[in-house]
């Protein structure tokens, strides 16, 4: 067995973990947002959904780590050091999704109340997005 392609499953798995934390608490906020509308009959903002999306990146980054992973396995990489680029990576990633969602939470609940400051809204969750892309591509150029 070689312990490397522990790492790549916990490169997907952990990051698809913080997905799915950050969607969950985006989606939530979204319909108490929607509801919020509702209930002051105004009407409720579609893009609510795209907050709620937006932590699902961080899985597709989770599996493009996975497979430079498996490629470094491939290229004779130490195994010690893929399970850390995996594992750490894998939390890196998730933790940005997860962080990610409760700023779309937020997003959601100041956008139901306000109905203004959407551009404000993405670029603080654009900023958080950063944190897993720059995880990736350093991961990357280590794995090389």
């Amino acid at each position: 067995m070689n312990i490397g392609m522990i790492g790549m499953a916990a490169a997907l798995g952990i990051s698809a973990l913080g997905s799915a934390l950050g969607t969950g608490a985006a989606s939530l906020a979204a319909v108490g947002g929607w509801k919020k509308c509702y209930a002051n009959g105004k009407p409720a903002p579609f893009i609510m959904v795209a907050f709620s999306g937006a932590p699902l990146t961080q899985t597709i980054y989770g599996f493009l780590l996975m497979n430079f992973i498996s490629a470094a396995a491939a290229a004779g990489q130490d195994a010690l050091m893929l399970l850390g680029a995996g594992v750490f990576g894998g939390m890196a990633i998730g933790l940005s999704a997860w962080m990610q969602g409760r700023a779309a939470a937020a997003a959601s609940d100041a956008l139901a109340e306000t109905g203004k400051g959407t551009a404000n809204y993405f670029i603080v969750i654009g900023i958080i997005e950063t944190v897993a892309l720059f995880t990736l591509v350093f991961l990357l150029l280590l794995l090389q």
